[in-house]
């Protein structure tokens, strides 16, 4: 074991008010793992692979999250329900409790950084008291070598204490025990009362998706990434369960990032993380064979279930929850892009699971469109299956990322639409839904067509194919795709009463203009523009 005396030279953690800790400074994934185990916080599966409960927290919690408003947030931040405003007194007083808390403590302290592109590098020093929280950073934020951790100097810190709760939550502006706040003037992330580790990743995020559009005139990206061999980059933003992950993990291509990016004036786009955080219900290595070969000593699970009186893990079990998850080192995939950045998007694509089965299952959009779907955020939720409900809901989230943007979701696609004006980028809606019909009627799209029409449009073999309009969303859909039964890509052709579909497409198109009314005063007349065609108070004959 490494001494724990080993620290940097800019290591002396009576800065942040800390006294007295027994600090493990930088340990190896190894380390970490073997400190885990001894201290019973968690056990090693089959493979050697570390497994932990994260306890009462298995996700998020959106509600807790919050920024401190000060003169530096309160005229730039989207304040609302999902960016919360907590006083800066208020976050001074959270902060000193949990110093007092931590101190006395063993604590694991991480240097790390964030974004890959060396010009916008961002230094973060994470203290935590579990050593598995450290096992985290260490797998998502960008490593160091030696030498560089010896001079750090962290611009943003992240302190983390699961164990502590505040007791007195309305007194400090809380709503309960648990916390995640965000201070953009001291720099500092606070984790309390959860020991879910994305609230960690997600919370320098966050800073990140305010701090580079407002400073650095970066557009961040809640986004996959991967890159052809001819340097051609493609983004793939979609929301949980649309595809992101799968579809940006090509063997044809290298992959710069699953999750989080940014696009720089200079034209680059930059992975923020040095790691993945992967889904794993349901996992099998036919369906997600990098994710599956990922899974190994370096990586670690979080909420997954062992099968009894053995060490193997029953990746369909759910019982826990269903965001059984894993985060490894970017390295354990196989074909990546080293360093994880690269050149300009040629194509952007949105993915989307209409259970609906009203969108086309590919569409080409105008630059109204594209700032229209991206501020929409939309994919559609099966509801209920258990109890025979069978009518799915449609779930919208701005930007494709709305819990982590602070900016008013415009800013972002104002800033899209400019560099894809700018460099003439192609935007592409994904259907990875149904067709033929909703949820219970029609069938999910085969996996292998939404692969084969990426891979269509990344060879160009879609510039000059012919397109019809979609009568309600608008949507230019193209007639032929090679490899593609044709009948399926316009949607209407699939369903067996074409009344049933216009009025189907009409309930979806009213959801989108409900959706839109809150940003509509922020919206340009051209993003206004680029939504469906009518809602339920025009009724429109239409003919393909």
């Amino acid at each position: 074991m490494k001494n724990v005396l080993e620290k940097p030279a800019t290591g002396d953690l009576s800065k942040y008010g800390l006294k007295n800790c027994k600090t493990y400074w930088n340990l190896s994934g190894e380390e970490l793992q073997e400190i885990t185990v001894r201290k019973g916080m968690g056990t090693e599966t089959k493979n050697g692979t570390l497994a932990v409960n994260t306890g009462k927290f298995t996700g998020r919690s959106p509600q807790d999250r919050f920024l401190v408003k000060d003169d530096y947030t309160k005229d730039k931040v989207w304040w609302g329900n999902i960016n919360k405003p907590v006083s800066s007194e208020n976050f001074g007083i959270l902060y000193d409790r949990m110093v007092q808390y931590l101190s006395e403590k063993e604590v694991y302290v991480h240097d790390g950084y964030v974004c890959a592109q060396p010009e916008y590098r961002m230094n973060v020093r994470t203290i935590t008291e579990y050593p598995w929280s450290n096992f985290f950073v260490k797998n998502m934020f960008l490593r160091l070598n030696e030498e560089e951790l010896q001079g750090f100097e962290e611009e943003w810190l992240v302190l983390c204490a699961p164990g502590y709760e505040e007791k007195e939550p309305e007194k400090v502006g809380l709503r309960q025990g648990n916390f995640s706040i965000l201070d953009f003037t001291r720099k500092v992330a606070l984790v309390g009362g959860s020991a879910y580790t994305g609230e960690m990743k997600k919370g320098i995020f966050s800073a990140l998706n305010l701090i580079l559009p407002v400073e650095k005139d970066v557009l961040p990206m809640h986004c996959s990434a991967n890159v052809g061999e001819e340097g051609d980059t493609a983004i793939f933003f979609g929301l949980s369960g649309t595809g992101k992950t799968t579809l940006s993990a090509d063997p044809q291509r290298k992959l710069i990032g699953d999750d989080e990016h940014g696009w720089t004036r200079e034209n680059i786009v930059f992975n923020f993380e040095g790691g993945c955080y992967a889904k794993v219900i349901g996992l099998t290595e036919e369906t997600e064979p990098d994710i599956f070969r990922a899974i190994k000593p370096g990586a670690l699970l979080e909420n997954v279930v062992i099968k009894p009186g053995t060490k193997e893990v029953d990746f369909e079990d759910a019982s826990i929850t269903q965001n059984t998850r894993v985060s490894y080192p970017i390295e354990h995939i196989d074909n990546i892009q080293v360093p994880s950045y690269a050149g300009n998007p040629k194509n952007i694509f949105f993915l989307t699971c209409d259970a609906f089965g009203v969108l086309p299952p590919v569409s080409k959009l105008t630059p109204g469109q594209a700032a229209y779907h991206f501020i929409s955020g939309y994919t559609a939720k099966v509801a209920g299956t258990e109890a025979g409900i069978n009518e799915p809901v449609p779930s919208f989230s701005a930007c494709f990322g709305a819990p982590f943007m602070p900016l008013h979701p415009t800013v972002y696609a104002e800033m899209l639409s400019a560099k894809m004006k700018e460099n003439n980028v192609n935007v592409w809606l994904l259907n990875t839904g149904w067709s033929g019909g909703p949820y219970g009627v029609g069938s999910r799209i085969k996996l292998k067509y939404t692969r084969s029409m990426i891979t269509s449009i990344l060879k160009g073999e879609l510039e000059n194919v012919e397109l019809e309009m979609h009568p309600i969303f608008g949507l230019f859909m193209p007639k032929y795709c090679p490899g593609i039964p044709t009948e399926i890509l316009n949607p209407m052709n699939t369903w067996l009463q074409k009344g049933a579909y216009i009025q189907k497409s009409i309930q979806l198109a009213h959801s989108f203009h409900l959706n839109f009314e809150k940003f509509s005063a922020e919206a340009s007349r051209q993003i206004i523009a680029g939504g469906p065609l009518i809602d339920e108070h025009h009724h429109m004959e239409a003919e393909f």
